[in-house]
C-alpha cells in the first residue's frame, strides 16, 4: 500500500462528530489505501485558547500535504472574537475557487426535474467580499459606496478548472456573469470562459447572463452542468442549486488552490452544511455530506488506486440510501452509525469486487 496525507480539520459539535464517523470510511481495510491522517483541533475554544494560532499552523500543514478535510466549525458573531477559521485557511492556501456541487439523492425527489449533477464553481475571494465601502451625505442626499475588484488570474482559475471539471464528468459549461451590463468589470470572467472554451472545444459550452442562468436553470437542468461565476452570484447560486436535490446531504464544498498551470495544488473538501447544534450527540444527523466529502480528495488524487476508492466510497453511498439505509432527514431510521456503517460494508465489498475481476 502507497501512504498519501490528508490533513484533518476538527471542528464542533456535530461538525465533528460527522467528521470522525467519515474517518472511519478511511480505514486501511476499508480502502486498501494507508493514510497519513496528521490532526489540528479548530474548535472553538482551541481557536480562542491560541489566538487562532491552530488555523495559522493548520494551513501550513495543507499547504504542504496538499490535501484537506475540515469539519463544520462555529464562527461567532461578536466583533474582536476569533472569526472564521475558513478565511484564514483560504487566505494563507492562495484558494481561488470554492466548488459545490448538487446531486440527486435517490428515493429524495427533486425539484423541477434537476435529476444529473449541478457544480457551481466560483471565486473565493474578490468581488462584493472584502470590498471597501462608504458613505457620503446626509438624509435623503447621502449616497452609499463600494468599491469592488477581481483578478485576472481568479477569472482564468475559474474558467480553466469549469472546463476541467466538465471535461472530466461529462458536463456542460453553462451560464456566466452579467457581461453585457460590466463589459469592464464582469467581462473579464466571460473573457476567461471563451478562452478556455477554445483551449477546451471537445467540452460543450453555452454561455448565458447571470439573470438567464437562473431562469433556464430548472429547464436546462437535464444536462450535467458546470456554471462558472463570481464570488456573490456563486454565492447565491450555490444556496438555489443544493436544494433543488431535495437535501444538501449529498452535497460537499471544494476549496481549490492552484499551480502556475491551474492543475489543483491544494485542495480543502468540506460539507456543505454547518455544525447542526440541535443534533449533537444525539447519533442522528447524516454523515453523508462528510463522506462524499473524503471521496471527493480520494477522487482527485494522482494515482489509480486512490481514484478507485473514491469511487467505491461515493457510490456506496448513494447505494446506500437506494437501498433504503437512510437517516431521519431522509426519512429514514437508521443513525448516524448505522449508516456509516453500511457504506463501509458496501465499500469494501465493492473494492473486494473490482480487485478480483482484475480493475
Amino acid at each position: 500500500m502507497q501512504t498519501s496525507t490528508i490533513v484533518v480539520l476538527e471542528g464542533d459539535e456535530t461538525g465533528q462528530e460527522l467528521l470522525e464517523e467519515s474517518l472511519r470510511v478511511l480505514a486501511p481495510d476499508v480502502i486498501e489505501l494507508e493514510l497519513e491522517l496528521p490532526r489540528f483541533d479548530l474548535s472553538l475554544g482551541t481557536r480562542r485558547a491560541t489566538q487562532n494560532g491552530i488555523v495559522h499552523e493548520a494551513a501550513v500543514a495543507l499547504r504542504e500535504a496538499g490535501l484537506g478535510l475540515k469539519a463544520a466549525t462555529i464562527t461567532p458573531e461578536q466583533a474582536g472574537d476569533v472569526g472564521s477559521p475558513n478565511r484564514i485557511l483560504r487566505e494563507e492556501i492562495g484558494g481561488h475557487v470554492i466548488v459545490r456541487t448538487g446531486r440527486r439523492i435517490p428515493g429524495v425527489v427533486p425539484i423541477g426535474g434537476a435529476h444529473f449533477p449541478i457544480s457551481v464553481v466560483r471565486m473565493a475571494v474578490g468581488d462584493a467580499y472584502g470590498a471597501k465601502e462608504w458613505r457620503e451625505g446626509e438624509g435623503e442626499d447621502e449616497l452609499a459606496f463600494r468599491t469592488e475588484r477581481i483578478e485576472r488570474r481568479v477569472c482564468r482559475a475559474v474558467a480553466e478548472f469549469s472546463f476541467r471539471h466538465a471535461e472530466r464528468t461529462k458536463a456542460k459549461v453553462f451560464g456566466g456573469p452579467k457581461y453585457t451590463v460590466s463589459p469592464v468589470y464582469e467581462g473579464m470572467l466571460k473573457e476567461e470562459m471563451d478562452a478556455a472554451a477554445a483551449r477546451h472545444p471537445e467540452v460543450p459550452y453555452e454561455p448565458q447572463l447571470i439573470d438567464a442562468t437562473f431562469a433556464l436553470l430548472i429547464s436546462a437542468a437535464g444536462d450535467p452542468l458546470v456554471i462558472p461565476a463570481l464570488n456573490r452570484d456563486g454565492d447565491i447560486l450555490s444556496d438555489l442549486v443544493l436544494p433543488l436535490f431535495g437535501s444538501i446531504a449529498g452535497s460537499e464544498s471544494l476549496l481549490v488552490a492552484f499551480n502556475e498551470d491551474y492543475t489543483p495544488k491544494t485542495l480543502m473538501a468540506e460539507a456543505a452544511h454547518g455544525t447542526a447544534r440541535a443534533l449533537f450527540g444525539k447519533n442522528v444527523a447524516n454523515p453523508m455530506a462528510m463522506i462524499l466529502a473524503e471521496a471527493a480528495l480520494l477522487s482527485h488524487m494522482d494515482d489509480e488506486q486512490s481514484r478507485a476508492a473514491g469511487r467505491a466510497i461515493r457510490e456506496s453511498c448513494l447505494e446506500a440510501v437506494a437501498s433504503g439505509v437512510r437517516t431521519a432527514d431522509l426519512s429514514g431510521h437508521a443513525s448516524t452509525s448505522e449508516f456509516t456503517d453500511e457504506v463501509i460494508s458496501r465499500t469494501r465489498s465493492k473494492l473486494e469486487v473490482w480487485s478480483a475481476l482484475g480493475g
